[in-house]
């Protein structure tokens, strides 16, 4: 598999592309300026199975629609954030003047942990609240990476002063979980460069006593 980290929108959110050889992918976080994802898309030649979202926050889902309804492909949220991508007021983009964003319901609501199948791609489920209720983390074990969201950063850690934020459960999750992982696991986050969980074990200030 080969994947492929773009930022997008103002906030220059982390879209992840993951795909295999048989040109299928997986579309995470696809958070704005939806027709230059559809372009690059289709220059690949790149057959999009399904749209996962890590979290709700109007970052992450200002191009949902567009891809959605380009390829005609399911989205995949977990179940305490359903509500969010219809409202402004609960996604964020209202109280930091982005204009009311907003997209059609997810068509997959996620409730617990577990293995997922879709379209040929099997990852791990974790819920990893704290930035948010409803923030998930996707774990490819076959290629060693997890897409984290706005849990995990180079250096840092997601925000927990957001409406449903809580900061000993953002730690929790990244203890109970994203830690857990081999060190040599690539972390994908939702801003920012990749980095691995050794790297963030051994340097990242905000994880100190992990």
């Amino acid at each position: 598999m080969q994947w492929k980290r773009m930022p997008l929108g103002p906030l220059q959110t982390n879209c992840y592309i993951l795909w295999d050889d048989a040109n299928r992918c997986l579309i995470i976080d696809p958070g704005a300026e939806g027709e230059k994802l559809v372009s690059w898309l289709d220059a690949q030649n790149l057959k999009p199975v399904a749209i996962l979202l890590t979290h709700a926050h109007f970052d992450h889902i200002g191009a949902v629609d567009t891809v959605r309804n380009t390829y005609h492909v399911p989205v995949y949220l977990h179940e305490k954030e359903a509500e969010w991508l219809i409202d402004p007021g609960l996604n964020g983009s209202g109280l930091f003047g982005m204009g009311n964003i907003q997209t059609a319901p997810a068509d997959h609501l996620l409730s617990s942990e577990k293995t997922l199948s879709i379209g040929g791609f099997t990852l791990g489920l974790f819920e990893t609240p704290g930035h948010s209720p409803g923030s998930l983390s996707y774990y490819v074990q076959s290629e060693g990476i997890v897409f984290a969201g706005d849990t995990l950063f180079m250096g840092s850690i997601g925000r927990s002063d957001l409406p449903g934020g809580n900061h000993e459960q953002l730690l929790s999750s990244i203890h109970d979980h994203l830690l857990t992982l081999p060190e040599s696991t690539a972390v994908l986050p939702g801003h920012g460069p990749e980095t691995t969980v050794g790297e963030e074990m051994d340097g990242n200030p905000f994880l100190n006593g992990f």
